[in-house]
C-alpha cells in the first residue's frame, strides 16, 4: 500500500505549522523559524538564523538557561518548559511577550535537533482583557443610555431580553417571551407602524435596517411610554433568520416635543391670524372708499328713479359713477394682491417622490404624525417643475387639514393613503391624499376652497384658498374629489418638466 504521506517534506510540515515554531541545534543556535514565528518575533529568515536560543529571553534570564539547556541535552524527552509557569520571551524590538514553550526533541541520522513551539499567552491574555473592557463599555453606555437589547430569533418566532427590555415591558420574568406576548404590550394605534418596519428589515431586498418608534403600556402599572428600537435583521441563504438591536425609552422627549409643537402651532395661528388681519385691513383700506362712492352714487340713482320726472343726466351721472368706482375697486385689489404676491416665481426640475416624503418629515414634526400611512410612490417617477418650498406648502397643509379631522372626529385608527402616479390623460404628474376621517357634507365641499371659510373652531379659511392659488401658480390644479361616502380625498397635478 502506499504511503499518502511519503511526499511531505519536514519543511513542508515546519512552514504550514499554525503555531510558531524554531529549529534549534545541538548547540543552541537558531537554523530555521517558519513564517509564523518570524511574524510573532519580529525578525527576518536572515536575522534569526544562528541566534542563539538566549537572545531571545531577556538578559537576567540568559546565564540560568545555558545551565537548563544542556540538561535538557542531556536527557531529551518531550515536554513543556517553566513548569506550567509563563515564560518570557523577546520580540525583536525589545517588546516582552509572556508565552508557553514546549520541546520536542528530533534526531537525524547526523545531528540532533529540538523543535520548539512556541503558544502566546499574553495575546490570549490580552484578547481576553480587550474582551472584558469591551463588556464593561458596552454595559456603562447601556446604563448611562437606559438602553436595553433585543434579539429576536425569527425562525421560532421568539424574543430574547436583557433586564433593561423586561423593564421597559413590565416583564416579570427572565425567559424569553412569545411575539404575541410582546405585541399586547404594545398600543393598538402604533402596532400597524411597527409591523411595518419589521416587514421592510425582512425584506432582502432592503438593507435589513429595523427602526421604529411606539407606544408601550406596562401591565405592572399601566404606565404607557415611548420607546425608539433600532436594529439590523440577518439573512441566511436570503431568509431572514435574526433581528438584534436596542430600544430606549423617549417619552420625555415626546413630551417635550408635543410642548414644543403645541407651542408652535399656537405661535403660527397667531401669526396667520395677524397677517390675515393685517391683509383684510389693507383690502378694506383700499375698498372703503370707492364702496362709499358707490352708496352714494347709488342713492342719488335710487332717488331719481323714484322721482316720476327725474333727471336722466343725473342718474347717468350716478350709475357712470358707479361704474368708475367700481373698476376702481376692482384695480384697487387687484395691485393690492400684486403687492402682497409680487416676485418672480423661481422652479426647477422636482423629483415628486423626494418632496412627499419630505412633506410627511414636515408634517411630523409639526406634531401631525400620528396616523398609518399608505403610501404608494410610482418608482422612475418624470421629474415635475415648480417651486420644491411652496409645492411643500401644499401637501403639508392637506396632511395637516387631513389629520385635524381625524383628531376631531376621534377616528379609532386614523389612516392617510397618499398615491403618486403619472396621470397619462393629462400628462402631468397626480398626488392623492385620502384621510379617513368623517368626510364633508355637500355645502362645506362646495365652499372648501373660499378664502376664510373654516370648519376649524380656531381657523382663518386660507389654508386651501393659498393651496389652490400656489399649485395654480405652478401651473397645476388642486381639487376634491366629490361624493365621497367617508373621508376626503383631494387631487393635485403638477406639470412635468420639459
Amino acid at each position: 500500500m502506499t504511503d499518502p504521506l511519503k511526499d511531505l517534506s519536514f519543511k513542508t510540515l515546519f512552514e504550514a505549522a499554525a503555531d510558531a515554531m524554531l529549529l534549534v541545534n545541538d548547540k543552541g543556535h537558531i537554523i530555521r523559524a517558519n513564517a509564523v514565528a518570524l511574524d510573532l518575533l519580529g525578525y527576518s529568515e536572515k536575522e534569526i538564523s544562528s541566534l542563539e536560543v538566549e537572545e531571545l529571553m531577556p538578559e537576567e534570564y540568559r546565564a540560568q538557561h545555558h545551565h537548563h539547556r544542556s540538561a535538557f541535552y542531556r536527557k531529551p524527552e518531550k515536554r513543556s518548559m517553566g513548569s506550567g509557569k509563563a515564560l518570557s520571551i523577546l520580540r525583536h524590538n525589545g517588546e516582552v511577550l509572556t508565552v508557553d514553550i514546549s520541546l520536542s526533541p528530533m534526531q537525524s541520522k547526523r545531528q540532533f535537533y529540538v523543535l520548539v513551539t512556541l503558544h502566546v499567552a499574553d495575546r490570549r491574555n490580552q484578547a481576553e482583557e480587550a474582551l472584558r473592557i469591551s463588556e464593561e463599555r458596552l454595559m456603562l453606555a447601556k446604563q448611562a443610555a437606559g438602553l436595553g437589547v433585543f434579539d429576536f430569533d425569527s425562525n421560532h418566532n421568539i424574543w430574547y431580553w436583557d433586564e433593561r427590555m423586561r423593564e421597559l415591558w413590565g416583564a416579570e420574568s427572565n425567559e424569553a417571551i412569545a411575539t404575541k406576548q410582546f405585541l399586547t404590550a404594545i398600543h393598538p394605534e402604533d402596532r400597524a407602524a411597527r409591523e411595518a418596519a419589521l416587514d421592510r428589515s425582512i425584506d432582502p431586498a432592503g438593507n435589513g435596517e429595523y427602526s421604529a418608534e411606539y407606544r408601550v403600556t406596562n401591565p405592572a402599572n399601566g404606565v404607557e411610554q415611548w420607546i425608539s428600537a433600532i436594529g439590523r435583521m440577518h439573512f441566511e441563504d436570503g431568509v431572514a433568520i435574526r433581528l438584534v438591536g436596542v430600544a430606549r425609552d423617549i417619552t420625555e422627549q415626546k413630551i417635550l416635543e408635543k410642548n414644543w409643537q403645541t407651542h408652535r402651532s399656537e405661535t403660527e395661528a397667531l401669526f396667520a391670524q395677524q397677517v390675515a388681519s393685517q391683509t383684510v385691513s389693507a383690502i378694506a383700506h383700499e375698498l372703503n372708499q370707492p364702496l362709499a362712492a358707490i352708496s352714494a352714487y347709488s342713492e342719488v340713482a335710487l332717488h331719481a328713479l323714484q322721482n316720476d320726472h327725474f333727471d336722466q343726466k343725473n342718474l347717468r351721472q350716478a350709475l357712470d359713477g358707479c361704474v368708475k368706482q367700481s373698476q376702481r375697486a376692482g384695480r384697487s385689489l387687484h395691485e393690492l394682491l400684486a403687492f402682497l404676491q409680487k416676485g418672480e416665481l423661481i422652479t426647477e426640475k422636482l423629483n415628486l417622490n423626494n418632496i412627499v416624503l419630505e412633506s410627511l418629515n414636515l408634517a411630523k414634526s409639526y406634531g401631525y404624525g400620528e396616523f398609518q400611512l399608505e403610501l404608494q410612490l410610482e418608482p422612475d417617477l418624470p421629474t415635475i417643475l415648480g417651486h420644491r418650498v411652496q409645492i411643500q406648502k401644499i401637501l403639508v397643509n392637506l396632511l395637516t387639514n387631513a389629520v385635524e379631522a381625524m383628531r376631531g372626529a376621534g377616528v379609532p385608527t386614523a389612516a392617510i393613503t397618499i398615491k403618486v402616479s403619472t396621470n397619462a390623460e393629462l400628462n402631468m404628474a397626480h398626488v392623492i391624499v385620502q384621510d379617513s376621517g368623517p368626510g364633508l357634507d355637500a355645502i362645506t365641499a362646495n365652499r372648501i376652497f373660499e378664502p376664510f371659510f373654516t370648519t376649524k373652531h380656531n381657523g382663518i379659511g386660507m389654508g386651501l384658498a393659498i393651496s389652490r392659488a400656489l399649485t395654480e401658480a405652478n401651473g397645476g390644479r388642486l381639487w376634491l374629489e366629490p361624493n365621497v361616502k367617508a373621508g376626503a380625498i383631494f387631487h393635485l397635478t403638477l406639470p412635468f418638466a420639459p
